[in-house]
């Protein structure tokens, strides 16, 4: 496995921008917090301060959600036809596009995964995103119903439905893909006539307020979007809480999921929780062998394991586990870990001190519990976050590596003899937000898929994600869908109208 390696040096536009002290956007101004605080952000390559950010609380996000509801109920939003909506959304997109390697870079270095996949996955699904969610806002239509009332025999009616914007949304960013699942959210709210309050990611809030800077360039009008950074326990709760919002959508962990939904419910506003997930990924003994030992590998160590529907789980087949097993670890063995802003570089470093404790501590737990590390196991280097690409073996399902969420670079390899075994171990767990299946049988394959709980999974293929696609979970890996047709109903209330004719 490769050493760390030093940074490469970013694009001179990115560096400015890491070297100010960033403000907060509300109203179309960028403003200080009311107690004039900041907090810094870190390269996780290194470990050294990267920026410093504006550190919003109760104060400032009351009034972003102030500034959200004027703009939603009286400002120019509310006037926009919905072509107009759309043009907007396909401007910011354009911009985008026009700024990517720009974003790529600040990606890298706020997050630290490999610019190479930043400026080829992370920025160009943003952009299509976007541009995908301009084009409904121009199709989201109510219906006629015919309807018959038996306590009016000959009367006459007209009855329609109208699908209106849900009002002011709280959106709150993780930090493992933050411009991605801004745009996930952001796409949709602006696509039905809502106004936003996101708070990004502590972690990681240089590109949500780069792209805030592009939706005031492309004409989105003031208060339509505004950025409150801060942290979750001040300003994440404060947005979940606030009498004035009237949804809250929400992608991170299980547990704050939960945190969200108790907050919420002091004016039961409507809540959409993308959350963690432990996925069952299946190699069934006939496969092609080479192929699913290259995508399971992927399947886990993509984005360093930081995937809420990371292939955590291998089920192999028992004739085939040595040689899959070999194959995966085999792959893991030549990742190269180092700086994102090395162009050799396959694999960054963890987002964060904590993150980097919470894995390892993961890693120890397992070990001594009985798990044999096959490559791995262990913390990579003593600068920045890095972390051992590892495959377990020797585990059983009542191990915490088997069961909770590790979300970094950990898979556990798993052996099942029949199709009905495996259902049954990989249905095991309060997750269902995703699973893959491999296999040449592919009758056998949707057999298995309409058995498994998962909202998603993948046949031959893992980590296929595309704007049309909705994604989201079963059980506790989450409320909702996003993407795709089905994200329009989070952000819409139905209004029935009914007139005598």
């Amino acid at each position: 496995m490769a050493t760390v390696r030093s940074i490469a040096q970013p694009d001179s536009r990115a560096m400015d921008f890491v070297s100010r002290t960033h403000k907060m956007l509300i109203n179309g101004q960028w403003v200080e917090a009311v107690s004039g605080k900041t907090f810094p952000t870190y390269n996780p390559a290194t470990g050294e301060v990267l920026s410093r950010i504006a550190e919003g609380d109760r104060e400032d996000i009351d009034r972003a959600v102030k500034s959200a509801r004027a703009a939603f109920e009286t400002g120019p939003w509310s006037r926009l036809t919905p072509s107009e909506r759309g043009r907007l959304i396909w401007k910011l997109a354009d911009l985008l596009e026009q700024n990517l390697e720009e974003f790529a870079e600040l990606e890298t270095l706020d997050n630290g995964k490999p610019f190479k996949v930043a400026r080829v996955a992370d920025v160009p699904l943003a952009v299509d995103l976007f541009r995908y969610m301009a084009g409904w806002a121009t199709k989201i239509e109510g219906t006629t119903i015919p309807i018959s009332v038996p306590y009016a025999p000959g009367a006459k009616y007209l009855a329609y439905t109208l699908r209106e914007p849900v009002g002011v949304v709280g959106q709150i960013i993780p930090w493992n893909f933050p411009l991605l699942m801004a745009a996930w959210k952001l796409g949709p709210a602006l696509a039905t006539g809502c106004t936003v309050v996101i708070k990004p990611a502590e972690q990681t809030p240089l590109t949500c307020i780069r792209l805030g800077e592009l939706v005031q360039e492309a004409g989105i009008p003031d208060g339509v979007v505004n950025i409150v950074p801060g942290y979750g326990e001040t300003a994440g709760a404060a947005l979940a809480a606030h009498p004035g919002v009237d949804k809250i959508a929400f992608t991170g962990s299980t547990e704050v999921g939960k945190l969200i939904l108790q907050a919420a419910a002091g004016n039961l506003k409507k809540v959409s929780l993308e959350l963690g997930g432990k996925s069952p990924n299946v190699v069934l003994g006939d496969v092609d062998v080479n192929a699913a030992i290259a995508g399971s590998a992927s399947a886990i160590f993509f984005n360093h394991g930081q995937c809420c529907c990371a292939g955590s789980r291998l089920y192999i087949e028992d004739q085939i586990f040595d040689r899959v097993v070999e194959g995966v670890a085999e792959q893991a063995g030549k990742i190269r870990v180092g700086s994102g802003m090395d162009s050799t570089t396959d694999m960054g470093p963890l987002v964060s001190e904590e993150q980097l404790n919470r894995v390892c501590g993961y890693l120890e737990s397992g070990l001594s519990d009985g798990a044999k590390a096959v490559v791995g196991g262990s913390r990579f280097g003593d600068k920045g976050y890095f972390v051992k690409p590892t495959v377990l073996v020797n585990t059983n399902d009542k191990m915490k590596v088997v069961q909770e969420e590790i979300f970094g670079p950990v898979v556990t390899a798993i052996p099942f003899k029949d199709t009905e075994e495996l259902v049954t171990k990989a249905n095991d767990t309060v997750y269902g937000l995703a699973a893959g299946i491999w296999t040449r049988d592919i009758q056998k394959a949707h057999r298995i898929a309409s058995q498994l709980r998962a909202g998603t999974v993948w046949i031959n293929c893992y980590n296929i994600f595309d704007a049309a696609l909705p994604f989201g979970g079963y059980k506790q890996s989450g409320w909702g869908r996003e993407m795709g047709k089905d994200v329009l109903e989070l952000y819409t209330e139905v209004k029935a109208v009914c007139a005598a004719i």
